[in-house]
This record gives structure tokens, C-alpha cells and sequence, in this order.
């Protein structure tokens, strides 16, 4: 009678060499499952390097950019000059209408002279008013003009100057708007001027 060999266990011979091979294809599936979540982590690590280094490149780009920006302004006059300029041409224009303080004191001078002229009782009485208050008006009238003319030609400098200097700054209007103020108080006080050195505005009285 053939007998059918059975080990102590109990167990077939052909189960254990199941068992174990069984037993190494779960290792090997559990090696490549975690090799599989290495590589996952790898490429994330990898992408997250790369959108890093992206991030610093474009911030690198930007600041370039801004650094071209103001590379590319052109340095030239901050236009303090210019709004002083448009300043004093204000100034002159109105105190060649108001009157100077040099104005005053070269009048009063020649009022001075005047009556010392007039003072050996020789000359007629048209003389003695024109040497004591015909020619200190005049001499009043003379400074009013110069400091008109002084404001005209400083207000057309200022209004000049963006002409040669660099075309990408344009004037502030503030500068424009008080030049010409400047310019319009000159030509005022140089009419002024001429018609009271010509005695055409408030002429000495007829002394006939």
C-alpha cells in the first residue's frame, strides 16, 4: 500500500516553499511600493527646487527691471534754479511798480542836488522846479525801470530754460505761472517808467 508522507506539523511538504515565496513577493511589492512613494517625494522636492529657484529668477528680473527704470531717467536740473529764477522775477516786477528802497534814497539825492542848484535865487521858478522835483521823479522813474527790466529779462530766462537744458523734464506749470507774472509785472512797470521819465504821466504843473 502506498503511504502518503506527512511531516510532524501536519503540514504538506509543497505549503511552507507557498508560504515563503508568497511572503517575498509581498516584501518585494512593499520595497517597490515605497521606492514608487520615494520617487513621488523626489520629484515633488525637485519641483518645489525649481519653482523656488523660478521665484528667485523672476525676482531677480524685476529687480533688474527697476533698476532700468531708474537707469533710464535722465539725470539733469531738479528745477530749484528755475522756480527761484521765476521767484525773483515776481519780486522785481512788483517792486518796480511799489517802488525801492534805492529808488527812494537816489530821488531824494537829487531833490537834494536840486535845491542846492536852486538856491543862488538866479533861476526861474520852471527851473527850480523842475532841478528840485522834476529831476528826482525822473531819477525815480529811471530805477522803477530797471528793476522792470530786470524782471522782464529774468522771467524770459526761465521760461528759456527748458530749451537747453534735457527735453524729458518738463517745467513744473507753477515755475511757467509765476515767470510769467514776472514778465507781465516788467512790461507794466517799463511803461510805467518811460511815461513818467517823459513827464506823459503825472508831468511837473506849469509854473506860467
Amino acid at each position: 500500500m502506498g503511504t502518503k508522507t506527512v511531516d510532524e506539523t501536519g503540514a504538506e511538504p509543497g505549503t511552507e516553499a507557498t508560504e515563503v515565496t508568497e511572503a517575498a513577493e509581498a516584501t518585494e511589492v512593499a520595497n517597490d511600493d515605497r521606492a514608487v512613494d520615494m520617487t513621488k517625494t523626489d520629484a515633488v522636492d525637485e519641483t518645489a527646487a525649481e519653482d523656488t529657484e523660478a521665484g528667485e529668477d523672476g525676482a531677480d528680473t524685476d529687480a533688474d527691471d527697476t533698476d532700468a527704470a531708474v537707469g533710464d531717467v535722465p539725470a539733469g536740473p531738479t528745477g530749484v534754479g528755475q522756480g527761484a529764477g521765476a521767484v525773483v522775477s515776481a519780486a522785481l516786477g512788483l517792486v518796480s511798480l511799489t517802488g525801492s528802497w534805492i529808488g527812494t534814497v537816489a530821488g531824494a539825492r537829487q531833490t537834494l542836488v536840486g535845491q542846492l542848484k536852486s538856491s543862488s535865487g538866479s533861476a526861474s521858478v520852471a527851473e527850480q522846479i523842475q532841478a528840485v522835483y522834476g529831476d528826482a521823479w525822473q531819477t525815480t522813474a529811471l530805477w522803477g525801470g530797471l528793476f522792470a527790466l530786470a524782471a522782464l529779462v529774468t522771467g524770459v530766462v526761465v521760461l528759456a530754460r527748458p530749451a537747453f537744458g534735457s527735453p524729458a523734464r518738463p517745467q513744473a506749470p507753477w515755475i511757467k505761472s509765476v515767470s510769467w507774472a514776472g514778465i507781465a509785472l516788467g512790461v507794466i512797470g517799463l511803461l510805467l517808467a518811460v511815461l513818467k521819465y517823459t513827464d506823459a504821466l503825472l508831468g511837473l504843473p506849469s509854473a506860467g
